[in-house]
């Protein structure tokens, strides 16, 4: 299944949830947000709600410093 992921297309397993691709892409759930079709997804949801053909995913680290 093909998805596109923060401009790139990315190929990922079919059924896979938002939790499962922060995993693959070895991203910490704690400092991200999650745009899912030009919606931000709740952490809540991560872990259920599965991935689609054509998805377009946004993910944005959040970063500290001063």
């Amino acid at each position: 299944m093909t998805i596109l992921l923060n401009g790139d297309y990315v190929e990922t397993v079919e059924g896979a949830t938002i939790e499962a691709l922060l995993r693959q892409l070895d991203i910490s759930r704690e400092r991200v947000a999650v745009e899912l079709n030009a919606d931000i997804l709740p952490k809540v949801q991560y872990e259920t709600r599965l991935l689609c053909d054509g998805d377009k995913i946004e993910i944005v680290h959040f970063v500290g410093g001063g």
